[in-house]
């Protein structure tokens, strides 16, 4: 018995001591696990080859808008954006676990796949498709281009060929969307339409014309998805969060493309041939809101000799205007009340303006031609004296009024609108250049020569918007093309004012330098205008005696009733034949106008079911 008593506390010695073993490893397993994490947490950088081998790389795909299309006034596409398809292939698919038998059924498929895109598209033979898949099958080509790009009839035919019509895990079909933007009308206002380039970070050379300004609209909003390429190369959504795209908005312009190809095909007929051309201009106008339904800007390529739209001149252009300056000159002085009628005289003498070095040569033939010795300013504007027009101003501007009217001419002039560039749905309207008397460049002369047209510089787009104020009763409207009418002046002159200007204007078409015009099928009126660029030496000759011409017309139809103002721009190389306002812009408005004048329904009406003629 006492032995037995003395075993049993030794046995529980050595179960505690079993269990506080185990307690003592168990603590110290913990000790080391937290130590571990905490490493791992804190310290532990694991290599980067292994973790770029074991972790499946997320990519953002994104998603393009499909972008807005742009339309004209009478709904007609103008830009478009079309999907295009190409067909690429993974030619390693399936080839490590396909049998012999199966490779070899894969081959045949490819084959016949191949002599269907060589019937389809025409472009390479059948042996030459297969060769390549065949080629990219054993170089382990995961992306080889089979196809050009496609439209979605044919892309249709294509998934259904042999091979392709298994799915893209049989075949390896890889299909590539783009959207290419098209424009039905080819170069119809092609500068005006514009284009946007993405390969640039230059905003200024690549979003040009509406498509550029607008970009913003027509874009819409990209969206974005995330993939994941699984160990099989299969990618697949490895989120659920995925924004769509949101597309781009249409754009609705005031461009009749219509008008747009008269006045194209017009101005091409006159300058096609005339090798000592090399740029041109037409913009047409509505009076009464000044929404833009035409603007061609054709510009002959130096390299090739083509003309096409490769500037748009209407905006960017900036010259010395001319004789068309003087209408702004005619209405300076009767908004003023210098002159209060047409039938005014002036001096027919030698033709010098006194106190400068201004001196018209026509004035003596004109004064021998109608044996006097005044001359009104109504023929002074027919003639487009410069002489009349420059006295005009010198004599009211400069004598009178000193340096006090010199900037009242000049605030006139910043009041038509001809001294600032306005707000304009293009990029790219030129500021025009008016000269200061303050400035140390300012002559005896400037005041005289700006009064018929030279010593400024304005933009074919400026001159027209003042003349359509002139054809809209006084009210002068903002040209637009897409943002809708606004007023740039509510009154530039009174409708008496802008009555008088009419006649004088109809006159230079009845009886002065635009009389190719009298018998338009409507009447027109309108001002010639002639002005030359400077050389290097600032001089209007070169040294083999050549000018660049500047030959312009600008007016309204029908002219008792204005529906549209009309501008037509030419510019030379330096040359010694002549280009002047009363001819190649004079002959090209002359067809539009009738062409306009035989679709426009707002230019007849019908009495009797006869057309009666607006004249």
């Amino acid at each position: 018995m006492e032995a037995g008593k003395t075993n049993k506390p030794k046995k529980r010695d050595r179960i505690g001591v079993i269990l506080y073993v185990f307690y003592v490893f168990m603590l110290l397993m913990s000790i080391v696990l937290i130590g571990g994490i905490v490493y791992i947490q804190l310290f532990f950088r694991p290599d980067k080859a292994i973790v770029e081998a074991l972790t499946p790389n997320d990519q953002i795909r994104k998603i393009d808008p499909v972008r807005g299309n742009i339309y004209d006034c009478n709904g007609k596409l103008l830009a478009i954006s079309c999907p295009s398809y190409q067909f690429y292939m993974d030619c390693t698919v399936l080839k490590d676990r396909n049998k012999p038998e199966e490779e070899e059924a894969w081959l045949d498929k490819a084959k016949e796949l191949s002599k269907a895109l060589a019937d389809e598209l025409k472009d390479k033979s059948a042996d030459q498709y297969y060769k390549s898949i065949v080629e990219g099958r054993n170089k382990g080509n995961k992306y080889l281009r089979l196809t050009r790009k496609v439209d979605y009839d044919t892309r249709n035919r294509i998934v259904e060929f042999p091979l392709f019509r298994e799915g893209r895990f049989k075949s390896g079909m890889i299909e590539v969307r783009t959207d290419v933007r098209q424009y039905p009308y080819g170069e119809l206002a092609r500068r005006t339409i514009g284009f946007v380039r993405d390969n640039s970070s230059d905003v200024a050379n690549t979003h040009i014309g509406l498509e550029g300004k607008f970009d913003y609209i027509l874009h819409g909003t990209q969206g974005r998805e995330y993939l994941r390429r699984t160990d099989r190369g299969r990618v697949v959504n490895s989120d659920s969060v995925r924004v769509q795209a949101v597309d781009g908005k249409d754009l609705h312009t005031t461009l009749n493309i219509d008008y747009q190809e008269i006045a194209d095909k017009a101005l091409r007929e006159q300058i096609e041939n005339e090798e000592d051309l090399e740029g041109s201009c037409m913009v047409i106008m509505e009076t009464a809101t000044g929404a833009i339904r035409a603007m061609v800007n054709l510009v002959r390529d130096p390299k090739s000799g083509k003309w096409g739209e490769y500037q748009n001149v209407a905006i960017g252009r900036k010259a010395e205007p001319g004789s068309v300056f003087k209408t702004v000159t005619l209405m300076s002085v009767l908004n003023d009340g210098y002159i209060t009628s047409l039938e005014q005289t002036l001096p027919a003498t030698d033709g010098k303006v006194e106190g400068t070095s201004i001196r018209d040569e026509h004035i003596p033939q004109f004064a021998r031609q109608h044996s006097t010795n005044r001359i009104s300013v109504l023929d002074g504007f027919k003639i487009s004296s410069n002489y009349v027009f420059a006295k005009l101003a010198v004599d009211n501007y400069g004598k009178k009024g000193g340096t006090d009217g010199t900037e009242r001419f000049l605030a006139n002039i910043y009041n038509y609108k001809l001294g600032d560039a306005f707000d304009f749905d293009l990029d790219g309207l030129q500021t025009p250049t008016i000269p200061n008397p303050g400035t140390r460049y300012w002559t005896n002369t400037d005041l005289g020569t700006m009064g018929y047209g030279y010593s400024t510089e304005e933009t074919p787009l400026h001159i027209l918007t003042f003349y359509n104020a002139i054809a809209n009763k006084g009210k002068m409207m903002k040209p637009y093309l897409v943002e809708g009418p606004s007023i740039l002046n509510s009154a530039v002159c009174t409708k008496a004012v802008a009555d008088t200007l009419t006649r004088a204007l109809k006159a230079v078409t009845e009886e002065g330098t635009a009389r190719r015009l009298k018998d338009a099928k409507c009447s027109v009126a309108g001002k010639t205008g002639t002005s030359f660029g400077t050389f290097s030496n600032g001089q209007y000759f070169d040294a083999q005696g050549r000018r660049k011409y500047q030959g312009t017309f600008v007016g309204f139809f029908p002219a008792d009733n204005p529906q549209y103002s009309i501008i037509c721009m030419v510019y030379s190389y330096p040359t010694k034949k002549s280009f002047q306002g009363g001819g190649i812009p004079a002959r090209a408005i002359r067809t539009v106008i009738d062409k306009v004048y035989d679709i426009d329904p707002c230019f007849r009406e019908e009495i009797g079911g006869k057309r009666k003629k607006n004249k």
